[in-house]
């Protein structure tokens, strides 16, 4: 099962600019490569690795990650600044 990790935009300073942060959406699936169990979260997975009573360990386990990019401006795209 995937799970989703939200996204953000925060400000910081560059050279006296404003400068936007952008940290995008993602989709998440973290599975057991020999079970193939999907688990819920990156912690579910680690839980199941500590568990003396499974024998999970930390190579058999995977994480894809999908990332949603906004929308930009095309490139090459004009400014009124000349």
């Amino acid at each position: 099962m995937a799970f989703i990790e939200e996204g953000e935009v925060a400000y910081t300073m560059i050279n006296g600019k404003k400068v936007p942060v952008v940290k995008c959406e993602t989709e998440v699936v973290v599975r057991n490569t020999i079970t193939g169990q999907e688990y819920n979260s990156d912690q579910h997975a680690l839980d199941d690795i500590n568990d003396p009573n499974t024998a999970t360990q930390m190579e058999h386990v995977t994480r894809s990650v999908k990332i949603k990019v906004a929308a930009m401006p095309a490139l090459g795209a004009s400014t009124k600044e000349l």
